[in-house]
């Protein structure tokens, strides 16, 4: 598709799977799940509960690793029928643990485009999710010099979208978003008249997946990798 990206001023990016992978680290921790509760469900059944977990928590606990943990917790009394020992609840908090503790690990380009962007753009993050546990990637991605503003959203709906930028003082028209997910990143800036690019991430939790129509409803740049942004934003 045709771009023209002359009246941009400001550049958001979205954090997880955009500018270090996460999203990883959740599948791993659902296989292991799915191995300390395999002598009550199957491993179809005990995913599926567990999604549906979280779905419920949502207005709850929100995003993050610390709700997720909470979930997985609550699962495996809830599939146990409140039978699961001691040792499991530790082993899932460790999860938890094991996965705050995580080094952060950049995609590739991530700091190449940066650096090339920070002197014509001012740059912004916008992420959702546990709050100390964002700052805490971000302090150790060694990212944050190249940002002029983060923000750790509830969530990533067009009024949260708005009211930030009406905060910040961002036209729409001046402002682009980058991001992995279309629920999250690119649908709703879309909707608030903005310009927003997908870049896929090679697995996507399936809370953040659209329907085909959505998808091909709205009119919005798809890149194969971050770097290819810079054929469109010098």
């Amino acid at each position: 598709m045709e771009v023209d990206y002359k009246n941009i001023k400001v550049i958001g990016f979205d954090a997880d799977d955009t500018l270090w992978v996460n999203e990883t680290y959740f599948r791993e921790a659902e296989e292991r799940f799915a191995e300390l509760l395999e002598g009550y469900e199957t491993k179809n059944k005990i995913d599926q509960e567990l999604f549906k977990m979280e779905m419920q928590n949502l207005g709850r606990y929100g995003y993050g690793i610390k709700a997720f943990v909470l979930s997985m917790v609550e699962s495996a009394l809830e599939l146990s029928n409140n039978k699961v020992s001691n040792s499991v609840i530790a082993k899932i908090l460790d999860i938890g643990k094991e996965m705050i503790a995580q080094p952060v690990e950049l995609l590739p380009g991530v700091e190449s485009v940066l650096q090339k962007l920070q002197s014509k753009y001012r740059l912004i993050v916008l992420t959702k999710g546990d709050l100390l546990d964002q700052e805490q990637k971000l302090e150790k991605s060694g990212l944050q010099k190249y940002f002029h503003h983060v923000e750790v959203l509830s969530d990533k709906k067009e009024s949260n979208y708005k009211n930030l930028l009406d905060h910040l003082q961002i036209k729409t028209s001046e402002f682009i978003m980058l991001g992995n997910s279309l629920k999250s990143d690119v649908l709703p800036i879309v909707k608030l008249g903005a310009q927003a690019v997908h870049i896929p991430f090679h697995t996507t939790w399936v809370h953040e997946t659209v329907s085909k129509e959505e998808e091909e409803s709205n009119t919005y740049l798809t890149l194969d990798k971050i770097e290819d942004i810079l054929d469109y934003l010098k």
